[in-house]
């Protein structure tokens, strides 16, 4: 999963300090919620991302905790208030620690 390279669109890569940014992104992966059982009967374990934040410039703007009802492949949209120039860096983080991290960048005038 760490080589998963998630899809992500900020609304505008510059904008005035105090804008509202939309960012939207999509990640590929299975949800698995640890209910389900393979053809020989055993319970698939679970492996869910159950948490999920946004940083700009180090700073986090946005932060979510994911349950188990999450559909696969998550897309989230949300949006923030340009304070500063810098990485726009979303990250995903797996039941077993697994990180997806996606990156963009935003210039603030």
């Amino acid at each position: 999963m760490a080589d998963v390279k998630p899809r992500i669109k900020l609304e505008k890569k510059q904008a005035k300090k105090g804008d509202l940014v939309e960012v939207k992104a999509l990640v590929s992966h299975v949800m698995e919620t640890g209910l389900r059982k393979d053809s020989s009967g055993n319970i698939i374990p679970r492996k869910i991302i159950n948490k999920f934040t946004c940083t700009v410039n180090g700073k986090q703007v946005f932060a979510a905790d994911f349950e188990p009802a999450i559909s696969a492949n998550p897309y989230i949209q949300f949006k923030f208030r340009a304070q500063e120039s810098g990485p726009v860096v979303l990250t995903w983080m797996d039941d077993d620690g697994t990180k997806i991290v996606g990156e963009e960048s935003i210039t603030v005038i």
